[in-house]
């Protein structure tokens, strides 16, 4: 292989495990914390949390991601084999990258089409792996190298020359082991208080239909649900049997996460259980203009993005909806301004009717802030479901099996 071709294929192969690796990192933390709130998370659209806790995310619990740090660490070990190997050796290392890139390729472009075509969202950190998994094959078939049909007998030569070599197979035991044992050790998914997997499905095709769990699972989540902190809020509850408060803030990241983690989950027990999960948002802006309760607060247009959503429902709850995706796809940049042209290009409410308005919805606003305010509300977003308060929010497989036990409790 040309010397230019191996110094790129170092080169990608080097990003692309650092790519993987931060992928696995954000997986880990997923798990462990059910609040962690991933930096690669931007959008609706673009978001690696998504795709990390969906059924493409994991095989047999262990991340997808922990494969990708495998695949880019063989490409190395494949290149200090073709600097240090024995000659006899160098001849077949264009033939395992070529065969190694094209098993790399199959499973990212499998990966690129679930997350495109089937989720529908785009995960920064993958999208460099592929990029990165594209350019190792390309560059892989621009070495000669040995037969495929000679080349079982060529490894199995290999492999004998590696025994017989301590160092080379020093480094090969020590990174098969590690990635064994990370494998090994990846941890189960748990909530904050400890509780292990129990109600509720893990795999996002069956969400609002539990799967089996024995009876000290269920036992476990039955005592956790119970040592939350409960609450009596008089909501009207329009015949379903699971209601959901969110005290929400437009300019708070965190809402925005918690609002694209969990609108799968609303959607699918929407289609297996309709009219049974009725989502009430609350509006509670950590803007002091209006809100008593945070004279500190660090969101300067909350208040103003909560009247906008306001009157944008008014007009109809499609409307609404893509007024909310807009304040919280545009937070960084949100100003009286650029709320009040995206109302009129949604809604098309102008500034000065929205003008006309804002006194009078900004008292709804602040009736929702004298609610929280009761409870007490102490950041954004809580959650609470059926009168159970859940702070932060919590990770959507475990905000999911909540739902789920609870419409259990309703007969379902």
């Amino acid at each position: 292989m040309a010397a230019r071709a191996r110094g790129w294929i170092l080169g990608l192969a080097v990003v692309g495990l650092v790519a993987a690796a931060a992928s696995s990192y954000v997986h880990y933390q997923l798990v462990n914390d059910p609040t962690y709130t991933s930096f690669c998370d931007v959008s609706e659209t673009v978001s690696c949390t998504q795709l990390y806790q969906s059924r493409y995310g994991s095989i047999a619990g262990i991340p997808v991601a922990l494969g990708g740090v495998f695949w880019f660490g063989v490409v190395l070990l494949l290149a200090l084999a073709e600097a240090k190997g024995p000659s006899s050796s160098r001849e077949n290392v264009a033939a395992y990258f070529l065969v190694w890139s094209t098993v790399g390729l199959s499973v990212a472009m499998y990966m690129a089409y679930a997350s495109f075509f089937v989720l529908g969202t785009f995960c920064l950190l993958c999208g460099i792996v592929y990029v990165a998994v594209i350019g190792i094959f390309l560059l892989s078939g621009t070495g000669t190298s040995t037969p495929l049909l000679t080349l079982p007998g060529a490894v199995v030569r290999d492999v004998g020359l590696l025994a017989r070599r301590p160092v080379g197979l020093l480094v090969t035991v020590m990174f098969v082991g590690g990635m064994a044992a990370l494998a090994w050790s990846f941890p189960e998914p748990r909530s904050p208080s400890g509780l292990p997997p129990g109600l509720g499905p893990d795999a996002a095709d069956n969400v609002g239909s539990p799967s089996p769990s024995s009876a000290d699972q269920r036992s476990e989540f039955e005592r956790y649900w119970a040592e939350q902190p409960q609450v009596d809020l008089d909501v009207e509850t329009e015949g379903s049997d699971v209601i959901v408060l969110k005290f929400n803030d437009f300019q708070c990241p965190a809402c925005a996460n918690t609002q694209l983690a969990y609108a799968p989950i609303f959607q699918k027990y929407a289609s297996s259980h309709p009219g049974s999960v009725r989502l009430v948002l609350l509006d509670f802006p950590l803007d002091p203009s209006c809100n008593d309760q945070s004279p500190n607060g660090p969101h300067a247009f909350a208040c103003d993005a909560a009247v906008a959503a306001r009157l944008a429902r008014e007009v109809g709850d499609a409307v609404g909806e893509r007024m909310e995706r807009w304040l919280y796809s545009n937070q960084e940049t949100m100003t009286t301004d650029t709320i009040s042209s995206a109302l009129d290009e949604i809604a098309g409410i102008d500034r000065d009717r929205m003008a006309a308005r804002y006194d009078d919805v900004i008292q709804e606003v602040r009736s929702d802030i004298a609610l929280g305010a009761a409870l007490p509300v102490e950041a954004t977003p809580t959650y609470i479901i059926n009168g159970v308060l859940i702070k932060g929010g919590l990770s959507p497989q475990f905000f999911d099996q909540a739902i789920a036990f609870e419409l259990e409790r309703a007969g379902h």
